[in-house]
């Protein structure tokens, strides 16, 4: 699977073939856009080369027109990843850096994704009512708020790492308490799933001074 920036070589093997056989390549991106690169036929047409650059995340389409003996048409469909590591749009709360330091070790090579998705998690779930002191994009200002969130995600992290990501939809914690909070997720008795939040994601928030953020309330509680 090609990443963002990638340049690839596009092939078509034809067959029959002959002097007659000529090949053309449309591609289009995923929100798309159309471009033609130059083809070059190989074995005397037998195949037929070209060169894409894949600019984009998501699934491109390469189609080829064959005219001439071997006449055809033809689809393939290439998906993209984005590019290893990029930062993604969402808030994180902490770096791949504070990650490879709180489980001193180096970090896994998916790092990236899972702290944007443990930041999603910690919005989501923990932090839509919370008040605390934010700056023009939202992030926290005070020193302990940011060391919370940070030791936070970078624990949640840690657990998914242990337990495997998909425990975020086993089931959820069916009690906590941060603060003056008392937190009951789930169904109640009847939920047998596992919790899906790090013990020390909670602990992490616990510690960050009740002065400094204040839990109102519990998206899912």
């Amino acid at each position: 699977m090609p990443d963002v920036g990638d340049l690839a070589t596009a092939r078509l093997d034809v067959s029959p073939h002959d002097g007659t056989t000529s090949a053309t390549l449309l591609v289009t991106g995923p929100a798309g856009q159309l471009s033609t690169p130059v083809v070059t036929p190989v074995d005397d047409g037998a195949a037929w080369t070209a060169p894409v650059v894949y600019t984009a995340a998501g699934v491109w389409r390469l189609s080829w027109t064959v005219t001439g003996t071997g006449a055809s048409e033809q689809h393939q469909l290439v998906s993209v990843a984005p590019t290893p590591g990029a930062l993604g749009d969402g808030r994180v709360y902490a770096t791949t850096t504070d990650l490879a330091n709180a489980l001193k070790e180096a970090p896994p090579l998916t790092a990236q994704k899972l702290l944007e998705r443990a930041s999603e998690l910690l919005d989501s779930d923990f932090l839509l009512t919370a008040i605390y002191d934010v700056d023009d994009e939202g992030m926290p200002t005070h020193p302990l708020v940011i060391k919370g969130f940070r030791d936070a995600v970078c624990a949640q992290v840690e657990f998914w790492e242990e337990v495997g990501e998909e425990t975020d939809i086993s089931g959820p914690l069916q009690g906590a308490q941060i603060g003056s909070v008392n937190l009951q997720f789930g169904a109640g008795d009847n939920r047998s799933g596992p919790s899906y939040y790090a013990p020390k994601l909670l602990r992490a928030l616990q510690l960050i001074p009740s002065k400094h953020i204040r839990f109102t309330g519990l998206a899912g509680c």
